[in-house]
Protein backbone atom coordinates (compact mmCIF):
# COMPACT_ATOMS: atom_id res chain seq x y z
CA UNK A 1 0.00 0.00 0.00
CA UNK A 2 2.81 2.41 0.87
CA UNK A 3 4.42 1.79 -2.52
CA UNK A 4 1.15 2.64 -4.24
CA UNK A 5 0.79 6.00 -2.46
CA UNK A 6 4.41 6.95 -3.04
CA UNK A 7 4.11 6.23 -6.75
CA UNK A 8 0.89 8.23 -6.90
CA UNK A 9 2.67 11.19 -5.32
CA UNK A 10 5.43 10.86 -7.90
CA UNK A 11 2.87 10.91 -10.72
CA UNK A 12 1.36 14.11 -9.36
CA UNK A 13 4.80 15.69 -9.05
CA UNK A 14 5.34 15.01 -12.74
CA UNK A 15 2.04 16.70 -13.52
CA UNK A 16 3.23 19.85 -11.73
CA UNK A 17 6.44 19.86 -13.72
CA UNK A 18 4.45 19.59 -16.96
CA UNK A 19 6.34 16.54 -18.23
CA UNK A 20 3.19 14.75 -19.38
CA UNK A 21 3.31 11.93 -21.90
CA UNK A 22 0.42 10.69 -24.02
CA UNK A 23 -1.35 7.42 -23.20
CA UNK A 24 -0.59 4.58 -25.60
CA UNK A 25 -2.35 1.53 -26.98
CA UNK A 26 -0.58 -1.78 -27.54
CA UNK A 27 -3.14 -2.62 -30.24
CA UNK A 28 -2.34 0.61 -32.08
CA UNK A 29 -3.85 -0.57 -35.39
CA UNK A 30 -7.09 -1.28 -33.52
CA UNK A 31 -7.13 2.42 -32.55
CA UNK A 32 -6.45 3.88 -36.01
CA UNK A 33 -7.99 7.31 -35.38
CA UNK A 34 -5.83 7.73 -32.28
CA UNK A 35 -2.71 6.61 -34.11
CA UNK A 36 -2.99 8.94 -37.10
CA UNK A 37 -5.80 11.25 -38.32
CA UNK A 38 -5.01 10.13 -41.89
CA UNK A 39 -6.78 6.83 -41.02
CA UNK A 40 -10.16 8.61 -40.87
CA UNK A 41 -12.39 6.90 -43.42
CA UNK A 42 -9.71 4.35 -44.33
CA UNK A 43 -12.18 1.44 -44.06
CA UNK A 44 -14.12 2.94 -47.02
CA UNK A 45 -17.33 2.35 -45.03
CA UNK A 46 -18.87 3.51 -41.73
CA UNK A 47 -16.86 2.13 -38.81
CA UNK A 48 -17.13 2.20 -35.02
CA UNK A 49 -14.16 1.36 -32.77
CA UNK A 50 -13.82 1.11 -28.99
CA UNK A 51 -10.64 0.62 -26.96
CA UNK A 52 -9.98 0.12 -23.25
CA UNK A 53 -6.57 -0.06 -21.56
CA UNK A 54 -5.75 -0.63 -17.88
CA UNK A 55 -2.03 -0.14 -17.27
CA UNK A 56 -0.22 -1.20 -14.06
CA UNK A 57 -3.42 -2.03 -12.10
CA UNK A 58 -1.48 -3.29 -9.08
CA UNK A 59 0.36 0.00 -8.61
CA UNK A 60 -1.10 3.15 -10.12
CA UNK A 61 -3.99 2.37 -12.48
CA UNK A 62 -3.64 4.27 -15.72
CA UNK A 63 -7.02 3.71 -17.40
CA UNK A 64 -7.65 4.96 -20.94
CA UNK A 65 -10.91 4.53 -22.87
CA UNK A 66 -11.63 5.62 -26.42
CA UNK A 67 -14.60 5.48 -28.79
CA UNK A 68 -14.26 6.47 -32.44
CA UNK A 69 -16.51 6.62 -35.47
CA UNK A 70 -15.41 7.38 -39.01
CA UNK A 71 -16.75 7.25 -42.57
CA UNK A 72 -15.48 7.64 -46.13
CA UNK A 73 -17.27 10.13 -48.42
CA UNK A 74 -16.49 8.80 -51.87
CA UNK A 75 -17.84 11.82 -53.73
CA UNK A 76 -15.17 14.05 -52.17
CA UNK A 77 -12.41 11.42 -51.78
CA UNK A 78 -12.53 12.29 -48.10
CA UNK A 79 -12.79 10.63 -44.72
CA UNK A 80 -14.25 12.16 -41.56
CA UNK A 81 -13.92 10.94 -38.00
CA UNK A 82 -14.99 11.72 -34.45
CA UNK A 83 -13.13 10.47 -31.39
CA UNK A 84 -13.86 10.61 -27.63
CA UNK A 85 -11.03 9.85 -25.19
CA UNK A 86 -11.08 9.54 -21.41
CA UNK A 87 -7.79 9.14 -19.53
CA UNK A 88 -7.44 8.62 -15.77
CA UNK A 89 -4.10 8.43 -13.97
CA UNK A 90 -3.43 7.39 -10.39
CA UNK A 91 -6.88 6.15 -9.29
CA UNK A 92 -8.44 9.00 -11.29
CA UNK A 93 -6.59 11.84 -9.57
CA UNK A 94 -5.41 13.20 -12.92
CA UNK A 95 -8.25 13.12 -15.43
CA UNK A 96 -8.55 14.30 -19.00
CA UNK A 97 -11.43 14.18 -21.48
CA UNK A 98 -10.92 14.88 -25.17
CA UNK A 99 -13.24 15.22 -28.14
CA UNK A 100 -11.55 15.29 -31.55
CA UNK A 101 -12.79 15.85 -35.08
CA UNK A 102 -10.78 14.55 -38.05
CA UNK A 103 -10.63 15.04 -41.79
CA UNK A 104 -8.55 13.05 -44.30
CA UNK A 105 -8.21 13.48 -48.06
CA UNK A 106 -7.26 10.52 -50.27
CA UNK A 107 -5.18 10.83 -53.44
CA UNK A 108 -5.17 7.78 -55.69
CA UNK A 109 -1.68 7.10 -57.11
CA UNK A 110 -2.59 4.08 -59.22
CA UNK A 111 -4.89 1.06 -59.05
CA UNK A 112 -3.05 -0.49 -56.11
CA UNK A 113 -1.82 2.43 -53.98
CA UNK A 114 -2.99 5.70 -52.45
CA UNK A 115 -1.85 8.54 -50.20
CA UNK A 116 -3.97 10.04 -47.42
CA UNK A 117 -3.42 13.38 -45.65
CA UNK A 118 -5.18 14.02 -42.34
CA UNK A 119 -5.92 16.86 -39.92
CA UNK A 120 -7.30 16.78 -36.37
CA UNK A 121 -8.67 19.43 -34.02
CA UNK A 122 -9.36 18.53 -30.37
CA UNK A 123 -10.90 20.14 -27.31
CA UNK A 124 -9.39 18.86 -24.05
CA UNK A 125 -10.54 19.27 -20.44
CA UNK A 126 -7.82 18.23 -17.98
CA UNK A 127 -7.96 18.46 -14.19
CA UNK A 128 -6.31 17.11 -11.06
CA UNK A 129 -7.84 16.21 -7.68
CA UNK A 130 -5.39 16.96 -4.87
CA UNK A 131 -7.69 16.68 -1.88
CA UNK A 132 -7.78 13.27 -0.26
CA UNK A 133 -4.26 12.42 -1.48
CA UNK A 134 -1.46 11.21 0.74
CA UNK A 135 2.13 12.44 0.43
CA UNK A 136 5.52 10.95 1.18
CA UNK A 137 6.01 12.76 4.49
CA UNK A 138 2.80 11.16 5.81
CA UNK A 139 4.51 7.78 6.05
CA UNK A 140 6.98 6.48 8.61
CA UNK A 141 8.44 3.09 9.45
CA UNK A 142 5.23 2.45 11.41
CA UNK A 143 2.96 3.28 8.48
CA UNK A 144 0.57 6.13 7.70
CA UNK A 145 0.58 9.31 9.83
CA UNK A 146 -2.82 10.94 9.52
CA UNK A 147 -3.00 14.71 9.02
CA UNK A 148 0.72 15.45 8.83
CA UNK A 149 2.18 16.85 5.60
CA UNK A 150 4.45 19.69 4.51
CA UNK A 151 2.67 19.98 1.13
CA UNK A 152 1.90 23.58 0.17
CA UNK A 153 -1.83 23.89 0.94
CA UNK A 154 -2.05 27.23 -0.85
CA UNK A 155 -0.54 25.77 -4.00
CA UNK A 156 -2.91 22.82 -3.87
CA UNK A 157 -5.92 25.10 -3.38
CA UNK A 158 -4.96 27.13 -6.45
CA UNK A 159 -5.11 24.12 -8.76
CA UNK A 160 -7.64 24.66 -11.55
CA UNK A 161 -8.91 22.64 -14.53
CA UNK A 162 -7.09 23.25 -17.80
CA UNK A 163 -9.10 23.51 -21.01
CA UNK A 164 -7.37 23.92 -24.33
CA UNK A 165 -7.52 23.31 -28.08
CA UNK A 166 -5.06 20.89 -29.63
CA UNK A 167 -4.11 20.28 -33.28
CA UNK A 168 -2.55 17.25 -34.99
CA UNK A 169 -1.76 16.07 -38.51
CA UNK A 170 -0.64 12.94 -40.32
CA UNK A 171 0.01 11.25 -43.65
CA UNK A 172 -0.35 7.66 -44.84
CA UNK A 173 0.81 5.74 -47.90
CA UNK A 174 -0.67 2.32 -48.50
CA UNK A 175 -1.16 -0.36 -51.10
CA UNK A 176 -2.66 -3.83 -50.94
CA UNK A 177 0.47 -5.20 -49.23
CA UNK A 178 2.44 -2.38 -47.56
CA UNK A 179 1.75 0.78 -45.56
CA UNK A 180 3.80 3.66 -44.11
CA UNK A 181 2.38 6.41 -41.92
CA UNK A 182 3.72 9.46 -40.06
CA UNK A 183 1.86 11.68 -37.61
CA UNK A 184 2.54 14.70 -35.40
CA UNK A 185 0.26 15.41 -32.44
CA UNK A 186 0.10 18.63 -30.36
CA UNK A 187 1.69 20.71 -33.12
CA UNK A 188 0.51 23.91 -31.36
CA UNK A 189 2.07 22.70 -28.07
CA UNK A 190 -0.82 23.61 -25.71
CA UNK A 191 -0.13 24.46 -22.08
CA UNK A 192 -1.02 21.70 -19.61
CA UNK A 193 -0.32 23.58 -16.38
CA UNK A 194 -2.79 23.46 -13.50
CA UNK A 195 -1.59 26.59 -11.70
CA UNK A 196 -1.74 30.32 -12.45
CA UNK A 197 1.35 31.41 -14.34
CA UNK A 198 2.32 27.82 -15.18
CA UNK A 199 2.89 27.81 -18.94
CA UNK A 200 4.37 24.32 -19.26
CA UNK A 201 3.93 23.13 -22.85
CA UNK A 202 2.96 19.66 -24.00
CA UNK A 203 5.78 18.31 -26.23
CA UNK A 204 4.97 17.37 -29.81
CA UNK A 205 4.44 13.61 -30.18
CA UNK A 206 5.78 12.14 -33.41
CA UNK A 207 5.04 8.67 -34.76
CA UNK A 208 6.27 6.52 -37.63
CA UNK A 209 4.37 3.28 -38.28
CA UNK A 210 4.89 0.78 -41.04
CA UNK A 211 4.41 -2.86 -41.93
CA UNK A 212 3.83 -5.52 -44.56
CA UNK A 213 0.98 -7.91 -45.19
CA UNK A 214 2.37 -11.15 -46.61
CA UNK A 215 -0.30 -13.56 -47.95
CA UNK A 216 0.40 -17.22 -47.17
CA UNK A 217 -2.14 -18.74 -49.50
CA UNK A 218 -0.72 -21.85 -51.11
CA UNK A 219 1.95 -22.36 -48.42
CA UNK A 220 0.00 -23.98 -45.59
CA UNK A 221 -1.08 -27.15 -47.38
CA UNK A 222 -4.54 -26.92 -45.82
CA UNK A 223 -7.61 -27.57 -47.93
CA UNK A 224 -9.67 -24.55 -46.79
CA UNK A 225 -7.26 -21.81 -47.89
CA UNK A 226 -9.69 -20.34 -50.41
CA UNK A 227 -12.23 -19.68 -47.63
CA UNK A 228 -9.89 -17.91 -45.21
CA UNK A 229 -7.47 -15.04 -44.89
CA UNK A 230 -4.03 -16.47 -44.13
CA UNK A 231 -1.30 -13.88 -43.74
CA UNK A 232 1.76 -12.80 -41.78
CA UNK A 233 2.34 -9.12 -40.95
CA UNK A 234 5.59 -7.78 -39.44
CA UNK A 235 5.05 -4.26 -38.03
CA UNK A 236 7.15 -1.43 -36.57
CA UNK A 237 5.96 1.59 -34.58
CA UNK A 238 8.46 4.26 -33.48
CA UNK A 239 7.24 7.20 -31.40
CA UNK A 240 8.92 10.10 -29.64
CA UNK A 241 7.77 12.90 -27.34
CA UNK A 242 10.04 15.42 -25.65
CA UNK A 243 13.31 13.73 -24.76
CA UNK A 244 11.79 10.25 -24.70
CA UNK A 245 11.27 7.78 -27.54
CA UNK A 246 10.13 4.19 -27.85
CA UNK A 247 10.01 1.38 -30.38
CA UNK A 248 7.37 -1.32 -30.83
CA UNK A 249 8.39 -4.19 -33.08
CA UNK A 250 6.41 -7.35 -33.62
CA UNK A 251 4.22 -9.40 -35.94
CA UNK A 252 0.69 -10.72 -36.47
CA UNK A 253 -0.31 -14.08 -37.86
CA UNK A 254 -3.86 -14.38 -39.20
CA UNK A 255 -5.66 -17.60 -39.90
CA UNK A 256 -9.19 -16.25 -40.07
CA UNK A 257 -11.19 -15.87 -38.00
CA UNK A 258 -8.27 -15.86 -35.51
CA UNK A 259 -5.27 -13.55 -35.23
CA UNK A 260 -2.36 -13.89 -32.80
CA UNK A 261 0.51 -11.47 -32.33
CA UNK A 262 3.50 -10.58 -30.17
CA UNK A 263 5.46 -7.37 -29.58
CA UNK A 264 8.58 -6.12 -27.90
CA UNK A 265 8.44 -2.54 -26.63
CA UNK A 266 11.58 -0.68 -25.65
CA UNK A 267 14.76 0.86 -26.96
CA UNK A 268 17.61 -1.18 -25.41
CA UNK A 269 20.46 0.58 -27.24
CA UNK A 270 19.46 3.99 -25.79
CA UNK A 271 19.44 4.69 -22.06
CA UNK A 272 18.18 7.84 -20.36
CA UNK A 273 19.62 6.70 -17.00
CA UNK A 274 22.43 4.16 -16.69
CA UNK A 275 20.80 2.74 -13.57
CA UNK A 276 17.52 1.92 -15.35
CA UNK A 277 17.04 -0.47 -18.27
CA UNK A 278 15.13 0.79 -21.29
CA UNK A 279 12.98 -2.30 -21.76
CA UNK A 280 9.27 -1.70 -21.30
CA UNK A 281 7.18 -4.77 -22.09
CA UNK A 282 6.56 -7.94 -24.02
CA UNK A 283 3.01 -7.89 -25.35
CA UNK A 284 0.86 -10.79 -26.54
CA UNK A 285 -2.39 -10.52 -28.47
CA UNK A 286 -5.25 -12.70 -29.60
CA UNK A 287 -8.09 -11.50 -31.81
CA UNK A 288 -11.23 -12.81 -33.43
CA UNK A 289 -12.82 -11.40 -36.59
CA UNK A 290 -16.11 -12.60 -38.04
CA UNK A 291 -17.62 -10.77 -41.00
CA UNK A 292 -17.74 -7.10 -39.96
CA UNK A 293 -17.07 -7.60 -36.23
CA UNK A 294 -13.63 -7.72 -34.60
CA UNK A 295 -12.56 -8.11 -30.98
CA UNK A 296 -9.04 -8.32 -29.57
CA UNK A 297 -7.35 -8.78 -26.20
CA UNK A 298 -3.71 -8.08 -25.37
CA UNK A 299 -1.57 -8.34 -22.26
CA UNK A 300 1.69 -6.44 -21.66
CA UNK A 301 4.13 -8.27 -19.40
CA UNK A 302 6.24 -5.54 -17.79
CA UNK A 303 10.00 -6.14 -18.19
CA UNK A 304 11.14 -2.68 -17.07
CA UNK A 305 12.59 -1.91 -13.63
CA UNK A 306 9.01 -1.66 -12.34
CA UNK A 307 8.73 -5.42 -12.86
CA UNK A 308 5.85 -7.90 -12.80
CA UNK A 309 4.54 -6.44 -9.52
CA UNK A 310 2.93 -3.70 -11.62
CA UNK A 311 0.28 -6.11 -12.82
CA UNK A 312 1.20 -5.51 -16.47
CA UNK A 313 -1.36 -3.95 -18.81
CA UNK A 314 -4.67 -5.28 -20.11
CA UNK A 315 -6.26 -4.01 -23.30
CA UNK A 316 -9.49 -4.77 -25.16
CA UNK A 317 -10.47 -3.53 -28.63
CA UNK A 318 -13.78 -3.83 -30.47
CA UNK A 319 -14.59 -2.78 -34.03
CA UNK A 320 -17.66 -2.99 -36.23
CA UNK A 321 -17.77 -2.15 -39.93
CA UNK A 322 -21.18 -1.25 -41.36
CA UNK A 323 -22.33 -1.90 -44.91
CA UNK A 324 -21.49 1.02 -47.19
CA UNK A 325 -24.28 2.97 -48.86
CA UNK A 326 -23.49 2.04 -52.42
CA UNK A 327 -24.06 4.08 -55.54
CA UNK A 328 -22.98 3.21 -59.09
CA UNK A 329 -20.07 5.64 -58.91
CA UNK A 330 -19.15 4.48 -55.45
CA UNK A 331 -19.21 0.83 -56.46
CA UNK A 332 -16.86 1.56 -59.37
CA UNK A 333 -14.48 3.52 -57.13
CA UNK A 334 -14.57 0.84 -54.45
CA UNK A 335 -13.35 -1.69 -57.00
CA UNK A 336 -10.56 0.73 -57.94
CA UNK A 337 -9.52 1.79 -54.42
CA UNK A 338 -7.16 -0.64 -52.66
CA UNK A 339 -8.11 -1.94 -49.23
CA UNK A 340 -5.86 -0.88 -46.39
CA UNK A 341 -3.55 -3.82 -45.74
CA UNK A 342 -2.62 -3.19 -42.09
CA UNK A 343 -3.90 -5.68 -39.48
CA UNK A 344 -7.26 -5.09 -37.84
CA UNK A 345 -5.77 -5.44 -34.36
Amino acid sequence: MTKRFLLLGFILLLSQLGSAQDPQFTQFYAAPLYLNPAFAGSALAPRVTANYRNQWPSVANYVTSMVGVDHYIDRFNSGVGLMLISDNQGQGQIRSTEIAGQYAYQVQINEVSAVRLGLQASYVNRNVGYFGLTFGDQFSNRGFIDGSTSADAGLIASARPNKYVDFSTGALYYSDWVWLGVSAHHINRPSQGFFAGDNSRLPIKGSIHTGLRIPLMGFTGLGDEAEREISFSPVVHYKFQGKYDQLDIGAYFTYSPLTVGAYYRGLPFKKYDQRINNHDAMAFLVGFRQDKFSVGYSYDATISTLGFASGGSHEISISYLFDPIESNRKARNRRRNPQLACPKF
